[in-house]
């Protein structure tokens, strides 16, 4: 809970004395959604793969990306931290396949960030399906579908409904006018493997 002290320990030895600043929803502009991420306070410098250990010695989480939170004009460092209640049901198939057994999400490729509800995309990866489809720097993604989009969770959690490798109906703002583009999602793993052309 908000206010619960807790210990961030990184590998090395270094911990920091901390406090949960809150759990809540977290959306990255890489594609990521967590619906409940463990956001604490001060920062641990060495916070990628550190334990969030409770009061009570148990282990809470792993320490995920160091952020800025702004509260009351100041701006102080925090990090965040997934749950580590999303490995129990996960763990076996990470063990015995390396990945998760179920389908894969569909990928895009477009950085986007949330401005005002909107999303705004900030760039695209290289030959992703988002560049072949001609999404660019600047695009507002309006609607997906028939649905309209509200918000960086809600623009994900309406993407995923599709299997990787569909075409994805977006309806786009550039420059004030609107335009629909059809983005033929991919399997990022399967991308990523691709050899790229040098």
């Amino acid at each position: 809970m908000a206010g619960d002290p807790v210990v961030l320990a990184d590998g090395i030895g270094q911990s920091v004395s901390a406090h949960i600043v809150t759990k809540q929803e977290f959306a990255g502009y890489w594609e990521y959604l967590l619906d409940e991420a463990i956001f604490t306070a001060p920062a641990h410098p060495s916070w990628g793969g550190a334990a969030l250990i409770g009061q009570d010695g148990r282990l809470l989480g792993i320490g995920s990306l160091r952020l800025q939170m702004s509260r009351a004009g100041e701006i102080a460092d925090i990090n965040m931290v997934v749950p580590i209640d999303l490995l129990p049901p996960i763990l076996d198939d990470l063990l015995t396949r390396g990945q998760v057994a179920k389908p894969p999400r569909p990928w895009l490729g477009a950085f986007s960030a949330e401005s005002n509800g909107e999303v705004v995309v900030m760039s695209v990866a290289e030959g992703s399906p988002a560049a072949e489809a001609g999404l660019r720097q600047g695009d507002i993604i309006s609607d997906v579908r028939d649905g309209e989009v509200d918000g960086l969770a809600d623009f994900y959690r309406k993407l995923w409904q599709n299997p990787a490798g569909a075409e994805i109906p977006l309806r786009v703002v550039r420059d004030g006018r609107e335009t629909w583009l059809r983005v033929k999602s991919a399997d990022r793993n399967s991308f990523l493997k691709k050899p790229q052309l040098q």
